[in-house]
């Protein structure tokens, strides 16, 4: 499996514990009102009513259009966040910078989202490589701002303007087995939205 970060590239600031920083819940949004409005128009664009989705590094809410779907799954790092998420039908608590595994079977989803999460991947080739053996054929659409816990974002995203992140989050795709379908690049307000739209090779 291609490593993707070298060691330098993937340090962050606070070395710290992952779960530890996660430990308080945290109920905001990172992004603009305009951005999340884009970011559920991007997911509409993919999804259809009855998929199967799964919400990675997920919060407690997860911007999906308003249709129903046959099982949507959240994965992140605060139970309490999780528990909030109204979107959610389930969900597991894991650390993928400590274990690069998901506790789900081939092709159980028919998308991954991954939103505003994907700067704090420390082995991020391994995790791509999971999101693309869980998808059956499906999309995964990792989206992004220039907002960041900056303590906690790699070290490789920190000193990458906007388009180095697209190419970085292109370069996870790859490593993953995943081939990039479509980048979403707009300003519907302040904050910028990219969107990268993968699917297994």
């Amino acid at each position: 499996m291609q490593s993707v970060l070298s060691e330098l590239e993937r340090t962050k600031l606070d070395s710290g514990d992952d779960d530890a920083f996660y430990d308080s819940p945290r109920f905001v949004t990172h992004a603009d009102e305009g951005f999340l409005r884009g970011l559920t128009e991007t997911y509409a664009s993919v999804l259809e009513p009855g998929d199967r989705i799964l919400d990675a590094m997920s919060s407690w809410v997860s911007h999906l259009p308003d249709e129903s779907y046959d099982r949507v799954v959240g994965h992140g790092l605060n139970e309490a966040e999780l528990a909030a998420n109204d979107a959610l039908d389930e969900s597991v608590c894991r650390n993928l910078n400590a274990e690069q595994s998901l506790p789900f079977a081939d092709d159980a989803f028919d998308a991954v989202l991954c939103a505003l999460s994907v700067q704090y991947l420390e082995y991020p080739g391994r995790v791509f490589a999971e999101f693309a053996r869980v998808l059956d054929g499906g999309a995964l659409v990792v989206s992004f701002t220039n907002r960041m816990f900056p303590t906690k974002a790699v070290r490789a995203w920190r000193v990458a303007d906007m388009e180095g992140r697209r190419e970085l989050v292109k370069s996870y795709c790859r490593a993953g087995g995943l081939a990039v379908t479509e980048v979403i690049e707009e300003r519907p307000q302040s904050d910028p939205l990219v969107a990268v739209i993968a699917r297994p090779e």
